[in-house]
């Protein structure tokens, strides 16, 4: 793709929050002096419930994102809230496309999309309303910037920012993850159809939340043994 787009011209801009930041970021700056990108994970609608519970959630309760507003639709609205694949997979994509290290922080509020660490130490964070208009619109007008109608945050009310370090029990994802970016060429691939069919299961009632992740951990086992 990137090789087609540069073919002809063509310039590829992010759309989606989180590589959005990431991009924004990076504006102006040396990737030699990148160190590492990191993106952050609202937790989903799971986030605070007991691990023994995770078995008996429900599509309904899963369809309840704490910050976003996904749209209508009981897939588009479950996708991002499952065992975190969905983001996971966001980490393969920025890792492709960049050298540095990429991780993951949990950030309850959603309000920093991604951080770009340098080798001075410093750490150039994206802040702003858990609002895809944002990212769609700078795509839409870039390289310009124009006022878009989202939320200005209020630093001050706002108090502070929550981080959470990532969790691998929680969230066994994390880990299959890793072994996709290690392993590079199909795996991701194989990753993201697993991913599909184990959602297809939960959204038809055939799988318990926690099986998503098991599906998905014996098909990257089954095809590269």
């Amino acid at each position: 793709m990137l090789e087609t787009a540069a073919a002809h011209g063509a310039t590829m801009l992010p759309v989606d929050s989180e590589h959005s930041a990431v991009f924004q970021a990076l504006i102006g700056e040396d990737m030699a002096a990148v160190e590492r990108i990191i993106i952050t994970a609202s937790g989903g609608a799971f986030r605070d419930w007991p691990l023994e519970k995770l078995a008996d959630a429900t599509l309904e309760q899963a369809s309840s994102h704490p910050n976003w507003d996904m749209g209508s639709g009981s897939r588009s609205t479950v996708h991002p809230c499952l065992t975190r694949p969905w983001k996971l997979l966001k980490r393969v994509n920025i890792s492709a496309f960049h050298r540095p290290k990429s991780k993951s922080w949990w950030h309850p509020q959603s309000m920093i999309h991604a951080l770009v660490g340098f080798n001075d130490g410093a750490l150039m964070a994206h802040i702003g309303p858990p609002d895809m208009r944002h990212a769609i619109g700078f795509a839409l007008h870039h390289p310009s910037r124009t006022h878009l109608p989202v939320e200005r945050l209020d630093l001050a009310k706002i108090g502070s920012f929550e981080f959470r370090a990532p969790d691998d029990v929680r969230w066994p994802a994390l880990r299959l993850a890793r072994e996709v970016m290690a392993r590079g060429g199909m795996a991701g691939a194989v990753f993201n159809a697993a991913k599909e069919v184990a959602l297809d299961g939960f959204v038809e009632g055939k799988l318990r939340f926690p099986q998503m992740a098991q599906i998905v951990e014996d098909t990257m086992e089954n095809t590269f043994p």
